[in-house]
C-alpha cells in the first residue's frame, strides 16, 4: 500500500501529484498489463536486445 504524508497547508493536487507519480514508479499496471497475455522468452530478449541497441545507438550519436 502507497502512503503519501501530506504536509500542513500542501495543496491536494500536489499530493495528488506525488501520489501518481509514486504509483508509476511501483510498476504495478505494467506487471498487470504483462500478466494479462504471456510472451515467450525469445520474445522478451529480442525487445530487450532491440532497446539496448536502440540506447547504444543514441548514445553513439551524443559522443560523435
Amino acid at each position: 500500500m502507497l502512503i503519501i504524508p501530506i504536509k500542513d497547508g500542501e495543496n491536494i493536487d500536489r499530493a495528488l501529484k506525488r501520489y501518481k507519480r509514486k504509483f508509476d514508479k511501483t510498476g504495478t499496471v505494467r506487471q498487470l498489463r504483462a500478466r494479462q497475455a504471456f510472451t515467450k522468452p525469445s520474445v522478451v530478449r529480442r525487445a530487450q536486445v532491440q532497446k539496448a541497441a536502440y540506447i547504444q545507438n543514441l548514445r553513439d550519436n551524443v559522443e560523435g
